[in-house]
C-alpha cells in the first residue's frame, strides 16, 4: 500500500468558493473538510453530531444565542450536537471541519447555502 502525504495550503489553495466544505480525507465514519468562510452563515444545529471548527488561516467567530467564540488560527472548538450556532468570518477565514460523513453543513435548515454533493481535494 502506497501512502501520500497532503498539504493543507495546497488543499486549500486548490478551490476559491466560500461555504461550500470539500471533503480532503475520509476518517472511518468521519470526513476531514475544508472550507473557506467570508460572511455570516445561517443559524442552525445539528441533531445528532459534534462539529469541530479549527482555524488554519483568519479568524472565525462562533456566534450563540448568549454569546459568543472568537478563534484565531491554530484554536479550534467544538460545537456539541444540538447547540445552535452560526458561524461568521469578516474576512475570509480557512478552517478545518472534523465531523461524521453524515453532517449537512446547514444542519436542521435548507437554505441557499446547503451543499447537497460535497466536493473532494
Amino acid at each position: 500500500m502506497t501512502m501520500e502525504k497532503a498539504n493543507l495550503l495546497e488543499k486549500f489553495g486548490s478551490f476559491q468558493d466560500h461555504w461550500s466544505p470539500k471533503v480532503a480525507a475520509d476518517i472511518n465514519d468521519f470526513q476531514l473538510k475544508l472550507v473557506k468562510l467570508k460572511g455570516e452563515f445561517v443559524w442552525h444545529h445539528h441533531a445528532d453530531e459534534d462539529e469541530l471548527f479549527l482555524v488554519a488561516r483568519g479568524r472565525l467567530t462562533i456566534r450563540f444565542r448568549d454569546g459568543e467564540v472568537v478563534l484565531e488560527p491554530n484554536d479550534f472548538l467544538v460545537v456539541p450536537r444540538g447547540v445552535e450556532h452560526m458561524p461568521v468570518a469578516e474576512e475570509e477565514a480557512w478552517v478545518v471541519l472534523l465531523e461524521p460523513a453524515t453532517t449537512r453543513n446547514t444542519g436542521n435548515v435548507t437554505s441557499e447555502r446547503t451543499v447537497a454533493e460535497l466536493g473532494r481535494v
